[in-house]
């Protein structure tokens, strides 16, 4: 029974759709860089962490969130929009956060790896980057 075998069914369609629900979950998070009211308390928090260029901070990550969600979930440039989304997640996890990966600081953490698969793995067969680059994707799977 294919169920309780190591090969992997349906990989690269269940990759695709966990992308581009991660993708719609940054987008989702990202989405506040135009809300002003979240901003300027994005920007207060950070002063009182004492991070440089607090204003500054604050528009590239909550944009670096939007941006790379929207480029995710389309699955353009998959490997590249998930770096600054691994480097905002780990400055909010190891940076504001103090990097307790298994109490307070699971989601960014949880983030951080799914971002890794897609970087590794990249982004399925239902994405932009499979039409333009017309590439073979890898499978999931390790043959013995």
């Amino acid at each position: 029974m294919k169920f309780f075998s190591s090969q992997g069914f349906w990989e690269q369609t269940g990759l695709s759709l966990i992308r581009i629900i991660v993708g719609v979950f940054m987008v989702y998070h990202g989405w506040e860089v135009f809300i002003d009211d979240k901003m300027l308390g994005y920007q207060q928090w950070l002063t009182d962490l004492k991070f440089p260029s607090p204003a500054f901070m604050a528009y590239l990550g909550k944009g670096s969130e939007f941006v790379g969600g929207v480029l995710l979930t389309l699955g353009f440039l998959t490997r590249l929009s998930v770096i600054p989304l691994i480097i905002t997640m780990a400055v909010i996890c190891f940076g504001i956060g103090h990097g307790k990966i298994f109490m307070d600081d699971q989601h960014p953490f949880l983030f951080i790896l799914l971002f890794l698969v897609f970087f590794f793995y990249g982004p399925g067969w239902l994405s932009v980057d499979k039409i333009i680059f017309k590439r073979r994707e890898p499978r999931l799977v390790v043959s013995p």
